[in-house]
């Protein structure tokens, strides 16, 4: 069964996590599909426009449950692969070479805080939730700190990235992560008026003006590939490391870690 749907509407393509009952959580699948629909995206010359969504509830809750059982099980290598693959899932849409709009129909966390942060407009529900809540399974958001720094500065994520607190739509869209917020009735007209304002450029100016902005801000696909590497081998050690076992340990047994026991 497939973890994404894909429906193209004219020049439009949507692709929507197809996860509902887990929140569109991550899992080595949803991660493949995701990947390659965003590809395949990028070379059809028929899609002028990309919307990513969800099903459901919420847009992206981020790791699967089953997934973390497997992070905290394998190898540091095993691990090192499973977070090069994440990051380039993430790296295909920061640099998709066509528009694209985030259509955030519900809470993210995580890994689905990452793929607002890479996309170029991000419009969401106002009663959406939001975190980055890796610390508190004594891990990083290694892999999405590029893309969700580059999103929302450096100065909120310094606070995000170590409190691992959850914050509402409205601190979203002050701080950058969301460009609209609406209320749920008012989503889908919000989409389309943004996809009225991309459909008025060249798509060839707009696929320029995108690699200005970002090559502007020093953040090319070349450099974009090295810090990748360097984060996912940062995450993989510490998921094996002691307190990253005990961070994810706890999570899954549904108790305390130990430094909370301790304070």
């Amino acid at each position: 069964m497939s973890s994404i749907q894909i429906a193209d509407r004219g020049s439009v393509r949507t692709l929507t996590l197809d996860r509902a009952a887990l929140h569109n959580a991550f899992d080595d699948s949803l991660i493949a599909e995701l990947t390659e629909a965003l590809e395949s995206s990028g070379k059809d010359a028929d899609v002028r426009a990309v919307v990513l969504t969800g099903d459901g509830a919420s847009f992206s809750a981020g790791a699967d449950l089953n997934w973390m059982r497997g992070m905290a099980k394998a190898s540091e290598a095993d691990n090192l692969a499973d977070s090069l693959r994440l990051a380039r899932l993430m790296r295909t849409l920061q640099y998709l070479p066509k528009p694209t709009i985030a259509r955030v129909n519900g809470s993210a966390f995580g890994g689905g805080v990452g793929l607002i942060a890479c996309c170029d407009i991000a419009v969401g529900v106002d009663s959406a939730k939001f975190g980055l809540t890796e610390v508190k399974l004594g891990l990083v958001p290694a892999v999405i700190s590029p893309y969700v720094i580059a999103a929302i500065g450096l100065r909120q994520a310094r606070r995000l990235f170590l409190t691992g607190e959850l914050f509402d739509a409205a601190t979203a869209l002050r701080i950058g992560l969301l460009h609209q917020t609406v209320a749920a009735d008012d989503l889908d007209q919000a989409v389309e008026g943004a996809l009225a304002l991309l459909a008025k450029a060249g798509p060839k100016a707009q696929a320029a003006a995108k690699q200005l902005a970002l090559e502007v801000a020093g953040t090319d696909l070349q450099r974009a590939e090295t810090i990748d590497r360097d984060n996912a081998a940062l995450i993989a050690r510490l998921r094996v490391s002691m307190e990253g076992q005990e961070g994810l340990g706890a999570f899954l047994d549904k108790r305390a870690p130990a430094w909370i026991d301790a304070n």
